[in-house]
């Protein structure tokens, strides 16, 4: 896998951290351009952790995925992370799904909370990295 990759996630983390120390989920509500940037940050960190996801699945042969779902679901079986991170990335495609295909309005209160959620991603970054090391 490229390093790279891995290196982007965590300067999204970091972004979505600033993001979070410089504004409030109010302000958000009220500025249209503050949500867009909280939607992309959150979408484009969720795209790279698919990403990788999906590309340590195939990359390892753990077998055909169909979904991004299913790439996490591998990862777990394959013990590359632990069960605790593979349900909350799954909960995390979901959200990914929304954002994309409109499905639902999404609640931009209930969109900023997910800030709260960055280390998820810093422990998945973290695993692959163990995990490609081994």
């Amino acid at each position: 896998m490229k390093a790279n990759r891995l290196e982007q996630l965590e300067e999204n983390i970091a972004s979505l951290v600033r993001f979070k120390e410089e504004n409030s989920a109010t302000s958000v509500l009220r500025n249209r351009t503050l949500e867009w940037s909280l939607r992309y940050g959150l979408f484009e960190t969720i795209q790279l952790t698919i990403d990788i996801a999906c590309h340590v699945a195939a990359q390892h042969n753990f077998g055909s995925s169909k979904t991004y779902r299913e790439c996490i679901e591998a990862l777990c079986r394959f013990d590359v992370l632990d069960a605790a991170l593979c349900e909350q990335l799954k909960l995390i495609v979901g959200l990914r799904n929304i954002l994309v295909h409109d499905y639902v309005k999404v609640d931009v209160e209930q969109l900023y909370s997910h800030l709260n959620n960055l280390d998820d991603f810093r422990k998945f970054a973290r695993q692959i990295a163990e995990f490609t090391l081994r």
